[in-house]
């Protein structure tokens, strides 16, 4: 048997089928392959198996294969992704290449034509990866774990997706717990993260819109180059979260994109047009805010019920079963950057939605 080179995801609820696609992909190119036989948690199963890429069926018990399309697309843009059906017809067609599927093959699928399909779209896939530079993320926060509270789950797609992540807070939170405790959680959340953590010490409860918020902002900008800048929104009833905010887009200005995130202490003012998708990183997101256990007795959106019933509200409006909401100040998704060797590539795409859309008409 040759040795495994690819990661192949199978969503298949025909026993027949997905035994004969998985038989032929282990022999024939010595993938290792995961078969799912519904669409129930594709999501966290490319989190945690990280296929190079997916056959899905169309029809599934409990979702549409050009559903989970979509949805694959919100969180991994760049995976190849395979639509398969025993019934086509041009609507069938038309659809999966408008929601993006690499490929559309009518079964039986011959073993060759499946060889030579998953060979061709991962090698191009790595290709086009060697190519693209990584996103640089910048997480700005007021006080341990704001940025883990409103953007855990969109970081830890991010690490799970390459990109550098920089975390920095502004104060280390001493009107709300010891600060050397909360400094020692902040430092072992950016570790699980596997992001690096700037730590500044400006005094909780007044922290200035201006000068020395602007400084360090813009210092932590210049020494990591962020493509993407998340931080606090102006609709917040804590002084800090919109001094924050407005220090920020005055260091930000040269930042390709920034959003700002929800924090529990939002108005009903916030008002996001993105909605980032976490399935499969909501356990992340935990894991990340339960580094915080100074805060968990005393802070009740900490608790892992609170934080997913948000998530899952915010799911309404985007794709998936948990979201992330945005309000975005400056989106560079729509902006091409021409390489040398004449191909585009998107600067940031964090997954427009139509509720966005419409709130662009």
């Amino acid at each position: 048997m040759p040795e495994a080179s690819y990661r192949i995801l199978i969503i298949e609820d025909d026993g027949d089928v997905a035994e004969f696609l998985e038989t032929v992909l282990r022999r024939r190119l010595g993938c290792e392959v995961r078969v799912l036989r519904d669409a129930v948690a594709v999501l966290m199963n490319v989190n945690d198996f990280n296929p190079d890429l997916v056959l899905t069926d169309v029809e599934l018990p409990g979702a549409n294969g050009l559903e989970v399309l979509g949805s694959l697309r919100e969180i991994k843009p760049d995976l190849p992704v395979v639509v398969m059906t025993a019934h086509a017809s041009v609507e069938y067609a038309v659809r999966a290449l408008r929601d993006r599927a690499d490929e559309f093959l009518q079964k039986p699928i011959p073993g060759a034509l499946l060889v030579g399909t998953v060979q061709r779209l991962v090698e191009a896939a790595r290709a086009k990866r060697a190519r693209s530079p990584r996103r640089r993320v910048l997480a700005i926060g007021a006080h341990p774990d704001d940025v883990e509270i409103g953007v855990g789950g969109t970081l830890a797609a991010h690490a799970a997706a390459g990109d550098s992540i920089v975390i920095l807070t502004l104060s280390r939170g001493g009107r709300g717990g010891d600060a050397a405790d909360r400094q020692h959680e902040s430092l072992a959340s950016a570790e699980s993260l596997g992001a690096r953590l700037f730590l500044e010490d400006l005094t909780d409860t007044a922290i200035p819109n201006n000068d020395p918020t602007v400084g360090i902002i813009e210092r932590v900008i210049a020494e990591t180059d962020p493509t993407i800048v998340y931080t606090h929104s102006r609709n917040d009833r804590h002084q800090d979260h919109r001094a924050v905010h407005e220090a920020t887009l005055v260091a930000s200005r040269r930042v390709a994109s920034v959003a700002c995130y929800q924090s529990p202490s939002s108005t009903i003012d916030f008002r996001p047009t993105r909605f980032v998708t976490i399935d499969g990183f909501t356990d992340m997101k935990l894991d990340l805010l339960a580094r915080f256990a100074s805060q968990a007795d005393i802070r009740d959106y900490l608790a892992p019920d609170f934080v997913l019933s948000a998530a899952r509200y915010w799911s309404r409006f985007g794709t998936g079963t948990y979201s992330e909401p945005l309000e975005v100040i400056r989106d560079a998704s729509s902006i091409t950057a021409e390489r040398g060797d004449g191909e585009f590539a998107t600067v940031h795409n964090l997954g427009t939605t139509e509720t966005e859309k419409k709130n662009r008409a």
